[in-house]
C-alpha cells in the first residue's frame, strides 16, 4: 500500500502542475501572478477526500478510499480538473461544491489583496479557497472564511489543518458576515447572492473591496470612507450554490411569454431579466435591452448607499432598478 500511496501522490503532483499550465494558458491570473504560487503549492486533492460527478440518472462518487486502485488514481486525477467539484447533497440537491480553480483565480485577483490585508470569505466550502488565501497572505489570522452548517465547516477546519492551515472557520449565516473579526479589507463570497447584504457594507474598512456573484454575475464593489459600496460586473459569468440562511434568493422562474425568441436565447438578455426581477416587466426590460444594443455583464453595476441598494445600466444616475 506504502508504493502505491507514493504513486498516488505522484499523480495528484503531476495532476496539479496540468492545471497550473492550463490556468496560465488561460491568463487567469495575468494581472497578478502572485496567485500562480498559492495554486501551486496548494494541494487541492487534500480538501476533496471525494466528490460527485453527474451521470445519467443522478452522481457517481469518485473517492480517496476507493478499494480499486484504478478509482483512487481516477479520484486524484478529477480533483485537479478545471471544474467544480459537487462535495456535498441533500436528497440529490446540491448544498456545497469546490469551485472551478480558473474561475476562483479570476475572482482572487480581482479581490486585490495586498499584503496585511484582513479578508471575509462566505462560503466555506472545502476550504480550498481559504487555504489559497491563507498562502497568500503568510497569516492566517488574517482569513475569516464562514459557512451555514457544521457538516461544512467541520470537514473543512480538518482539511485546512491536514494542509498545514489554521484560518479562522465560523459557523452562521454568511449574511451576517462575522462582525467578531471586523473591519475587513477585502470580502469574497463563493455562493450566489440575490443582493448586497448591508452586514457585510457595515464590516468593511475604508477602501474595501467585495467580490461577490449576483445575478450569475461576478460584481466588484468598492467601499468608501462613507460607507457607500459601488461597482460594476466582471464579464466573467459565474454559477454557484446559492447563498442559504435569511437571505436565500427564491428560485422561482422569470416568465417570458410573448418575447422574441433570439432574446429568450441570448445570455446577455437572461443576465437583464435577472437583474430587474420584480422590478421591471419582461417586455420593458427587453425594450430597454434591445435599445442600448444588448448590453453585455460590463455595462451593469450596482450601488449600495444606507440602507438602498439599485443595479443600474453605465450610470447609477441612468436606468436603476431596486434591489432588495
Amino acid at each position: 500500500m506504502g508504493a502505491y500511496d507514493s504513486e498516488l501522490t505522484r499523480v495528484a503532483a503531476e495532476a496539479r502542475a496540468a492545471l497550473i499550465r492550463q490556468i496560465d494558458r488561460d491568463g487567469a491570473w495575468r494581472a497578478d501572478p502572485v496567485w500562480r504560487e498559492s495554486f501551486a503549492e496548494v494541494p487541492r486533492h487534500l480538501f476533496v477526500p471525494y466528490y460527485y460527478v453527474g451521470v445519467l440518472g443522478g452522481y457517481e462518487r469518485y473517492a480517496a478510499d476507493d478499494p480499486d486502485p484504478a478509482g483512487r488514481e481516477r479520484w486524484a486525477r478529477g480533483a485537479y480538473a478545471d471544474a467544480p467539484l459537487a462535495t456535498l447533497l441533500h436528497d440529490g440537491e446540491l448544498v456545497s461544491s469546490s469551485s472551478q480553480p480558473s474561475l476562483m483565480a479570476r475572482m482572487l485577483v480581482a479581490l486585490g489583496v495586498r499584503d496585511g490585508d484582513r479578508v471575509l470569505e462566505v462560503g466555506t466550502g472545502t476550504g480550498y479557497n481559504a487555504a489559497l488565501l491563507a498562502h497568500r497572505l503568510g497569516d492566517d489570522s488574517l482569513v475569516t472564511t464562514v459557512d451555514m452548517e457544521p457538516e461544512i465547516t467541520e470537514p473543512a477546519r480538518q482539511h485546512l489543518a491536514r494542509a498545514g492551515y489554521y484560518p479562522v472557520v465560523v459557523t452562521g449565516d454568511g449574511a451576517h458576515g462575522v462582525p467578531a473579526h471586523a473591519p475587513y479589507d477585502r470580502i469574497m463570497a463563493t455562493c450566489m447572492l440575490p443582493t448586497v447584504p448591508r452586514a457585510w457594507i457595515a464590516q468593511c474598512a475604508p477602501g474595501a473591496r467585495i467580490i461577490a456573484p449576483l445575478n450569475n454575475g461576478l460584481l466588484a464593489l468598492d467601499v468608501d470612507d462613507s460607507g457607500r459600496a459601488e461597482g460594476r460586473f466582471l464579464s466573467t459569468g459565474a454559477y454557484f450554490v446559492p447563498l442559504r440562511g435569511e437571505s436565500r434568493a427564491a428560485a422561482e422562474p422569470i416568465p417570458t411569454g410573448g418575447l422574441p425568441g433570439r432574446a429568450r436565447d441570448q445570455e446577455s438578455f437572461r443576465f437583464l431579466l435577472g437583474l430587474v426581477r420584480g422590478a421591471l416587466e419582461p417586455t420593458r426590460a427587453y425594450a430597454l435591452w434591445e435599445s442600448a444594443g444588448m448590453p453585455d455583464r460590463e455595462r451593469y453595476g450596482v450601488t449600495v448607499s444606507g440602507r438602498r441598494a439599485w443595479a443600474w445600466l453605465d450610470d447609477p444616475e441612468g436606468h436603476a432598478w431596486p434591489l432588495p
